[in-house]
């Protein structure tokens, strides 16, 4: 940011006793801003004024700068169009004292969210920047608009009476997850004029963050996903009474699959459409299904797949008491409300994260269920997914597929690698199109035998946006011939990479799963993580005959605590190369992953459950290049962490190894264990002789 006339301090106030004494300049900020607007000719409107129903719905819509209901005016504010005819909205932020342009976290960020993830409110309300930015998020959560240019101005009088001030240009977008970057340095707002605006967007297009500030944002992003929906589903199971579990999923999968739209061809749902009124076709239930149905008909789903998740929700959203206005709102309008107001700001800018596998964790903490079947949901935690996946080699041209699917976070994060591999290695715009819809379609498939389970699936890879095709209702041990489930269904899907975390009921500990896909693949790679006894002699038969067709890699031991709010279970992770029976003499990588550089904890109140305390990217990266490339990639773990030793293939109980401790002692050993004897033996002579020498003084 550039300031006016003389440079201003930017960051933290001193300043309680400077506001105290002085008075604000607000109305000279905005006086002199918005003179420069008028004389370039801009249709700018005020604080009070209508921008568009849209812009003006979701300012109202949002929560305030002190926390309540509405009341988001920013001062001013416009909608600017580049030659491609994209609109930009522009909100402006005035405040009339020195130090009051932005707030800063340390991390250089407007720091509009507190340690815990609550919006920061003193911030939000003191400085112009922070309060920009702040509605800024407000149109990225309720309006179809995902670019938007937050500017904030401040500035005081000097000794000599003449204005001084500090502006601020920041991108708030879906690309930057609503955060904010900073723009270029302005002295005034002559970057909006017309003939100056694209050059404008051309700097804001350009604006790049690091792999480093995408992922400290996507972990940021995560721990604001688990706090909204703690926050939801503590609400939802408290106060709305007579939803089961899974109406509880289907309305969540509802109320977000009618609020995405598909741009120029369905408006995304708003909750004044829903009226509470009793007219049957009218009810909220019957207005939330219309839009499920015209947004699933826009997409490229099979009409199979598109019947079966209307069938499944409609019995949840059609019910009656759901339906029922009390207090002339309706149940079902309540929760709708919650779920757009506490979520809508994640799923509309864009996920990389099992957001549905976190919401289902999240729902079945509150539940004292003991069902086996319900038990074995175990969301694998983000990181660990895409440990698998990489483990797994998947590609851009992976054909990857899960039999145990849950809620598909496996899928997401190999869908995540894919489309990452695909941005990387193809450099034709039109071609990359091509292929992520490829990826999409066709390289992905899951099985899930549980119907709420299995919604969540759906959702989760509609939000990702769009791999749900082959995402199928189905019994992997039993209903599932390895073909396509939709469109192509006399096909063979291709696979060549598993992933998989089972049931650990299942037969095996869940190896009868991993015998199953393999047996049904002719090459590729496999990486699960299961139960650590299946290793051990709880899955003799099942690894003997997946050692006759697939070789066991490596053998990686997880921490004890991995799975947060679940009872500890050890678990490894098995990588296998498919299609080649393992022979004695191959080489099978044991890692003792215990300490993978995490730090966890399960208190419900904790802002961060899980801490990187000790390089836990850099050892899970390490892991991948030992398996992949061996030893020579040893760096943080110790030899005591990695050994390389063989498998019986007819024992099918040894896969669980850790390298072998040296009993044999060493010359040092020797000559230390002497020194020590020797120690000894002087030192009881001594004791002796003190002894003999008191006795005598007697």
């Amino acid at each position: 940011m550039e300031n006016g006339l003389l440079p201003s301090v930017n960051g933290s106030n001193s300043g309680g006793e400077i506001m105290a004494k002085t008075q604000s300049i607000e109305p000279n900020i905005a006086d002199l801003a918005n003179g420069w607007l008028k004389s370039y000719k801009l249709d700018y409107k005020l604080e009070q004024e209508s921008l568009n129903a849209e812009i003006d719905k979701a300012l109202d819509d949002y929560y305030s700068k002190n926390g309540g209901v509405g009341g988001n005016r920013p001062d001013a504010k416009l909608l600017l169009q580049d030659k491609n005819l994209a609109n930009y909205p522009v909100l402006i932020e005035y405040k009339g004292y020195k130090d009051k342009l932005v707030k800063l976290d340390n991390e250089g960020r407007v720091a509009n969210k507190t340690a815990k993830n609550q919006p920061d409110f003193k911030n939000i309300n003191s400085y112009a920047v922070n309060g920009a930015v702040h509605y800024a998020n407000a149109l990225l959560h309720y309006t179809s608009y995902t670019d938007i240019i937050a500017i904030g101005m401040t500035g005081f009088k000097n000794e000599s009476g003449d204005i001084e001030y500090s502006i601020g240009v920041y991108y708030v977008s879906k690309s930057n997850f609503g955060i904010g970057q900073k723009v270029d340095d302005y002295t005034d707002l002559s970057f909006l004029k017309k003939e100056n605006f694209d050059t404008f967007i051309e700097k804001v297009k350009n604006l790049q963050l690091t792999q480093e500030e995408i992922e400290k944002l996507k972990e940021q992003r995560e721990r604001e996903i688990n706090a909204s929906l703690v926050k939801l589903n503590n609400d939802i199971y408290q106060n709305e009474k007579g939803l089961g579990e899974s109406d509880r999923v289907y309305l969540v999968a509802a109320s977000i699959i009618a609020t995405l739209g598909v741009p120029n061809k369905v408006a995304a749902l708003e909750k004044s459409e829903l009226k509470s009124s009793s007219e049957d076709g009218n009810r909220d239930g019957d207005i939330i299904l219309r839009k499920i149905k015209a947004f699933l008909n826009e997409k490229n789903l099979p009409k199979e797949k598109r019947d079966l998740i209307v069938r499944t929700l409609q019995n949840t959203l059609t019910t009656d008491n759901i339906n029922k206005a009390k207090n002339g709102e309706s149940q079902l309008k309540r929760v709708f409300t919650k779920i757009v107001d506490d979520l809508g700001i994640y799923y509309k800018i864009g996920l990389t994260t099992d957001f549905t596998g976190k919401l289902f964790n999240e729902m079945y903490s509150w539940l004292g269920f003991s069902q086996d079947k319900l038990n074995d949901v175990v969301l694998t935690p983000s990181y660990v997914a895409t440990l698998l996946v990489k483990l797994a080699r998947v590609n851009k041209d992976s054909y990857v597929w899960d039999f145990a699917t849950g809620s598909a976070g496996l899928l997401v994060a190999a869908m995540n690698e894919m489309l990452i591999d695909a941005k990387n290695e193809i450099k034709s715009p039109d071609e990359l199109v091509v292929k992520s819809a490829q990826i999409k379609a066709n390289q992905l498939l899951g099985l899930e035998i549980l119907p709420s389970v299995y919604m969540l699936a759906i959702l989760n890879m509609i939000l990702m946006g769009d791999g749900s095709s082959n995402i199928l209702n189905k019994d992997s041990l039993t209903d599932f011939n390895g073909n396509y489930g939709f469109g192509k269904t006399n096909e063979k899907f291709p696979a060549d990479a598993f992933v998989l975390n089972p049931p650990y009921s299942a037969k095996g500990n869940g190896m009868i799963f991993v015998e199953k896909a393999l047996s049904m693949m002719s090459k590729g790679y496999a990486a699960i993580i299961i139960q650590n006894s299946a290793g051990s002699g709880k899955a003799i038969e099942y690894n003997q005959r997946i050692l006759k067709h697939s070789t066991l890699l490596a053998s990686i031991k997880m921490p004890i605590d991995l799975f947060i709010g679940k009872s500890s279970v050890q678990t490894n992770v098995y990588v296998f190369r498919v299609g080649e029976a393992h022979q004695k003499d191959d080489i099978v990588k044991f890692i003792d992953f215990s300490n993978d550089g995490y730090t966890r904890t399960n208190r419900k109140k904790a802002s961060c459950n899980l801490r990187d305390t000790n390089r836990a990217k850099e050892r899970y990266q390490e892991v991948v290049d030992l398996v992949r490339f061996g030893k020579g990639k040893l760096n943080i773990l110790t030899e005591k962490e990695y050994y390389e030793g063989y498998i019986d293939p007819e024992n099918g109980a040894d896969w669980n190894q850790s390298a072998p401790i040296d009993t044999k002692p060493t010359l040092d050993d020797f000559k230390k264990t002497v020194s020590d004897y020797l120690a000894w033996e002087v030192s009881n002579l001594l004791k002796n002789e003190s002894v003999k020498d008191d006795r005598l003084g007697k």
